[in-house]
């Protein structure tokens, strides 16, 4: 091993939080280094959000273009695949990271190309891909963002079936005739919706009751009922007990429960992630390899006062949006501690405290309807011990909804604590839903009181005028 190089922080990963820790520290004046194995700028830029929304725009606008009137007549006939896959390669820089190293050198942080392990204390340890060997030194803070990966079930036949993951289902480059999707997440939700577009005929295979499970029912029973309407498939409360492939290039087929089997030309393992942490040297500083990374709430690792752990690493919120978030928080907590600040303020909503992982979250998901949220679900905050009360509304009776396009199908529904009189969560499913929820966002961050809410007046005639129709139904 070389000299140990000194930096003031050192970050292990670079994906979207490995890139905001460098970016904040940067702008703390501290001296950062970020260590990368495969492309700066991460599972999301390349292999995830970038991609998949470059596949699924085409589809979604598509869809509400033929509820428009005077425009639906025009838009017939299939995608053109081709053209959605350039158009995905142009925002994933064609899978070069050119962009983000220059962004990196306009700041002033070095980047390690290569395998990067704790080394012990404040130390990490690179291996370059021409066998080079670095030890950097963090005077500061070590901070991992290595992300996670894909988990395909060990079943009987899988290795040898070769399934996609989401890397796969978002950087292929001919539409699959038959597309198998296990699994009822985002990633199955969202791909089922954009390959059913570009012209597979899409089965899904859910073992429990239903698509998006973490969210309101009524959001995956509206997406299904848009995705069975278009051709696919969705079928609940089934299970995959082996996979086997006819030959190198031949069509794949799964078994069932009970020996049903199931074939397709591609399978998508849309079943989980687990933390890439199984080989960066967790064993040296006495944490567990493989697992999960707890933190505090300012994302600093219980019994290490250098070590941070930020994005889907640490399991508090497996969403890109959050591990930015996250890394803007532990940012300034290891920027305040490194100029001997007083106590980072960690209380609830406190600048060094990632207080928004846990009370409230939003997400997105782009599919045929979208379907967005921030905050507890009705049966989270039931068994929070909250007093509560959900309030619907029906999307398509607000004035914007049914000008946005005919048949406008969709719902809202907000969580209200009766205690307080302000918003736990809400939930907006319906075309363009997801630019309605940075509004409940603010809400649930602000604890806005739903009196004050009454003076938001709302655009008319725009969707989110049924804000105002959940507060009169609220209201009576």
């Amino acid at each position: 091993m070389t000299e140990a190089v000194e930096y003031d922080v050192v970050v292990l990963g670079g994906g979207p939080a490995g890139e905001n820790i460098v970016d904040r520290t940067r702008a703390a004046g501290l001296s950062t280094a970020l260590v990368e194995s495969e492309l700066v700028g991460g599972e999301c830029s390349y292999w995830a959000c970038i991609p998949s929304k470059a596949l699924l725009r085409p589809a979604l606008a598509r869809s509400e273009a033929r509820r428009v009137p005077g425009l639906a007549g025009s838009v017939r006939g299939p995608l053109d695949a081709e053209a959605v896959f350039a158009h995905r390669d142009y925002w994933t820089g064609d899978w070069k990271d050119d962009g983000q190293l220059d962004w990196m050198d306009s700041i002033g942080a070095h980047l390690y190309r290569g395998h990067g392990r704790l080394y012990g204390v404040r130390k990490v340890a690179v291996t370059s891909p021409e066998g080079e060997h670095h030890i950097l030194a963090a005077r500061h803070a070590v901070v991992v963002a290595t992300g996670t990966r894909a988990v395909v079930p060990d079943l009987p036949g899988i290795a040898g079936a070769r399934p996609w993951t989401s890397r796969e289902a978002t950087s292929a480059r001919e539409v699959p005739g038959r597309l198998l999707i296990v699994g009822g997440s985002v990633v199955a939700a969202e791909m089922a919706t954009a390959w059913q577009a570009l012209g597979s005929r899409v089965t899904v295979l859910v073992r429990g009751s239903g698509l998006l499970p973490r969210m309101e029912p009524f959001a995956g029973e509206l997406v299904v009922e848009a995705l069975t309407e278009a051709g696919a498939v969705v079928r609940t409360g089934v299970a995959v007990e082996a996979v086997v492939r006819d030959g190198p290039t031949g069509p794949v087929t799964v078994v069932l429960e009970g020996g049903e089997t199931l074939e397709g030309d591609e399978l998508l393992m849309a079943t989980g992630r687990a933390p890439r942490t199984e080989d960066i040297g967790l064993e040296t500083v006495g944490l567990t390899p493989g697992g999960w990374i707890g933190v505090d709430e300012s994302c600093r690792v219980p019994g290490h006062d250098w070590l941070y752990a930020v994005g889907d690493v640490n399991h508090r919120a497996l969403l890109t949006h959050q591990g930015k978030y996250q890394a803007r928080i532990a940012g300034a907590a290891i920027a305040a501690r490194a100029a001997g600040s007083p106590a980072p303020d960690t209380a609830r909503w406190g600048a060094h405290a990632a207080t928004a992982d846990t009370e409230a979250l939003p997400q997105a998901v782009f599919t045929d309807p979208e379907a967005a949220a921030v905050g507890l679900t009705l049966a989270e905050a039931e068994r929070a011990g909250h007093r509560v009360r959900a309030v619907d509304h029906d999307l398509g009776r607000v004035s914007g909804a049914g000008l946005y396009a005919d048949g406008y199908r969709g719902r809202a529904r907000m969580v209200v604590d009766l205690d307080r009189e302000v918003l736990l969560g809400a939930t907006f499913v319906g075309p363009g839903a997801a630019e309605l929820v940075h509004a409940a966002t603010v809400a649930v961050v602000g604890e806005v009181p739903i009196g004050r809410l009454w003076h938001a007046v709302p655009s008319f005639p725009t969707i989110s005028e049924v804000w105002l129709r959940l507060l009169e139904t609220y209201r009576g």
